[in-house]
């Protein structure tokens, strides 16, 4: 059975800017399906490639697979819906089958607006995709497809989803094939080294309200650190690797195996022959300031905080757990043990104003982490915040759902007003850094590794791709007026996804009112109980006095 898999070519002028990265999920789901006999796969980075259609129809068509299947998140999935399209047209007999976290979510969306797609794979895919590809490979498929855990696909007119596959519980049964990817191609620009995404863990314990890889992993899961270091070695030694990212949410949150990850790391010398970056939490980077200086020996060398906001308002309202304080004092720990720091901002709801934006640039500049990014708020349509926020949605074109195009439009800025803003702090704190900070900074790997990174942002500056500001026709304050996001404002919810979404909030309220109704009957009780209780002075007298009185008699 030949099987292609694709990853859609979607660019958005964000994380691109420091380099090509390396589709992970091609590595993970590849290798378990070479290890149940599947061997015959062959991968198309369409991304990577700048692969236009005609040139894609036309290698489909060259490798006619059984099965073409692709991933996407919410901003690449009219690509991978196109990709299917396709695939439709020159290899009409192939199971066309779309996975990720936007169409585990949004099945019913995807499935009304692109009704060639034959079969979704909803949640972790390593287990689910290569069910059913036994399926297919037996003669199970399609008739015994309602068997199989984890699938929603169209049946006549009715979009059906089957009972939810479990997590994957043993991670170390899954070995990647990192074989299959043309590693030339994958360059993180600050040290034009080759870079990988390796996984350690899957899941997060935090609930962040913009958040959704906590609802898409669900429970938390850690690999055997020693097999994570093997996979690491073999990436170093086969593939050239010399910087790599831990793809996990958080990956010092079991800080045992964090720590026998990289002691490992270290008994086998790999420090002086790759270094690493993670995100984490400001509160591990306070927990572990004793083992920072540890880390960094271990090759960690550049850690993302999601420190989010510099008010402790939207802090609380992103669930976030931290305090403002925290981040500061976080950063300045990292900075003592020569790591680099890099705080990630989020900025663009509907109370920002021009005030709350420069408070995020003094409040970066305070801090002094070595980078900074403004993200702009992005409503995943999966999370809790934008079920909360949904009512001021204006745009349901997910293209632009990136980081980089503002989607909510702030009730005090126009959204050309918000992306100059956030281009005002990138070009001041920039600038400074360029002409203060990152020159003097030593002379040897700190200061080539910031320079590199001042590289890539000039490079992305230049070319015009960094924020898609060439798309959008900003070039400068002047322009703001006139930006041009190019929404696709035929875009709109599906009746069957808005019908799914009216469901759970019934279901919400209604448990809400469940809840009430028990605390309610919970206090009637608690009342009950206490007038019937006999008062403490009468207690006294039925018993003959205090109990002192009675010892004495």
């Amino acid at each position: 059975m030949r099987i292609v898999l694709v990853h859609p070519n979607y660019h958005s002028g964000g994380a691109e800017i420091a380099g090509n990265w390396p589709p992970a999920w091609v590595a993970y789901l590849a290798g378990h399906l070479r290890d149940a006999g599947y061997c015959d796969v062959t991968f198309l980075d369409a991304m990577t490639n700048h692969m236009e259609d005609d040139e894609l129809a036309r290698r489909l068509s060259e490798l006619e697979p059984d099965v073409v299947g692709v991933t996407a998140i919410t901003p690449s999935i009219y690509k991978a819906e196109d990709v299917l399209k396709i695939a439709a047209q020159v290899v009409p007999g192939a199971l066309r089958v779309l996975g990720g976290v936007h169409a585990t979510f949004m099945y019913k969306q995807v499935l009304s607006e692109a009704p060639w797609i034959d079969v979704i794979v909803r949640g972790e895919g390593e287990e689910i995709f290569t069910n059913l590809i036994t399926a297919i490979d037996q003669g199970r498929w399609p008739e015994g497809r309602n068997k199989i855990k984890g699938l929603a696909y169209t049946e006549g007119d009715q979009i059906v989803a089957t009972q939810a596959a479990p997590t994957v519980k043993d991670l170390d049964a899954i070995n990647p094939d990192w074989s299959l990817l043309e590693w030339d191609k994958y360059i993180y620009i600050p040290l034009n080294k080759k870079v990988a995404i390796p996984n350690m863990a899957r899941g997060c314990p935090f609930t962040c309200s913009f958040c959704s890889q906590w609802k898409f992993w669900r429970d938390y899961r850690v690999r055997d650190p020693i097999k994570v270091v093997d996979e690491i070695e073999d990436l170093v030694n086969n593939h050239g690797v010399g910087f790599f990212i831990l793809a996990d949410e958080e990956p010092t949150i079991n800080k045992k195996k964090f720590v026998q990850f990289c002691e490992e790391l270290i008994k086998r010398g790999l420090p002086d022959r790759v270094q690493w970056g993670i995100n984490t939490r400001v509160t591990d980077i306070y927990r572990d300031r004793d083992l920072l200086k540890f880390y960094r020996k271990a090759g960690l060398v550049h850690v993302s905080l999601g420190t989010e906001a510099a008010a402790q308002l939207k802090l609380d309202l992103f669930n976030k757990e931290t305090k403002v304080e925290e981040n500061k004092e976080a950063i300045r720990l990292l900075r003592e043990a020569d790591i680099f720091t890099e705080a990630q901002f989020i900025v663009g709801l509907d109370n920002e104003t021009a005030e709350t934006l420069e408070e995020t640039f003094q409040m970066a500049w305070d801090w002094q982490p070595d980078l900074a990014n403004w993200s702009m708020y992005t409503p995943w349509p999966f999370t809790p915040l934008f079920q909360e926020l949904k009512d001021q949605v204006e745009v349901f074109d997910f293209s632009k759902y990136n980081f980089v195009t503002p989607i909510m439009k702030p009730e005090a800025l126009t959204r050309g007003e918000l992306l100059d803003g956030v281009m005002k702090n990138y070009r001041r704190f920039y600038m400074r850094k360029a002409l203060f900070h990152y020159p003097w900074r030593g002379t040897g790997y700190r200061r080539r590794y910031l320079l590199g990174c001042l590289k890539a942002f000039l490079k992305a500056g230049v070319g015009r791709t960094f924020y898609d500001l060439g798309k959008a026709g900003y070039w400068g304050p002047q322009t703001k007026g006139k930006v041009d996001f190019h929404f696709d404002e035929t875009r709109t919810i599906a009746d069957a996804q808005m019908e799914d979404w009216e469901a759970a909030a019934d279901r919400a309220a209604r448990a809400a009112e469940r809840r009430e109704a028990l605390r309610a009957q919970g206090k009637a009780r608690a009342e009950e109980r206490n007038a019937l209780k006999i008062p403490e002075d009468a207690a006294k007298a039925v018993a003959g006095g205090r109990s002192t009185e009675q010892v004495d008699a």
